[in-house]
């Protein structure tokens, strides 16, 4: 069920962003994300083992994919703000670093920046932790996930991530946009776990039900 607009308002349209709505471009006030009808559509992920703030769907789901694949890195600011709701919460378990989920290389020259690096900033910021953008390298070029039947993601990205560096006794927050599967988080965090981490937590601005 969508969220009613008074209660999108407080999670959604009070945090500081561009004066268009990240879905539509619909002009909207200076601190808001989405304009009031998009607004609607945004609903809260349920609680689970890979943390998100928000469901994937609706107003939301437009915004990420023209963040991802519309040529629209200035729309980390707003999107990425939005993790900031599960900041407190985060900040009682003791977070050492956090590492966003790499893009291939060839895939990283076309697009020109990688969209969960930019989601981390503002929460390892708010955190006080390291961001290690390079703590990862993706050694495979894979196709999207979105693009492949559940059952076959795993497969997909099974050997395509290595951890660059040690990571000793850390608790890594692992950030990625979207999550439906885990798949990727899964094979992510595996690999963080053989440099050393002894806890890896996924962080997710959207999660696919």
């Amino acid at each position: 069920m969508a969220l009613p607009f008074t209660v999108a308002s407080e999670l959604v349209l009070s945090l500081l962003s561009p004066a268009k709505c990240a879905a539509c471009d619909e002009r909207v006030p200076r601190r808001s994300v989405f304009c009031a009808p998009c607004a609607r559509s945004v609903e809260l992920a349920p609680k689970g083992a890979v943390r998100a703030p928000f469901a994937y769907g609706g107003a939301l789901s437009r915004a990420i994919t023209r963040f991802k694949y519309e040529d629209c890195p200035h729309l980390a600011r707003p999107l990425g703000q939005l993790l900031l709701r599960l900041v407190p919460e985060l900040r009682t378990e003791g977070v050492d670093r956090i590492v966003p989920v790499p893009l291939h290389p060839a895939r990283l020259a076309v697009r020109g920046f990688n969209p969960p690096a930019l989601l981390a900033r503002p929460v390892a910021k708010a955190l006080g932790v390291p961001l290690s953008p390079l703590g990862l390298r993706r050694i495979r070029d894979t196709p999207r996930q979105a693009h492949l039947e559940r059952r076959l993601r795993l497969a997909n990205v099974e050997g395509a991530f290595e951890a660059r560096g040690a990571f000793g006794g850390e608790h890594i927050l692992l950030v990625d946009d979207v999550s439906t599967t885990g798949s990727t988080l899964r094979v992510c965090a595996a690999s963080l776990r053989a440099a050393g981490a002894t806890r890896v937590t996924g962080l997710v601005l959207a999660l696919a039900l």
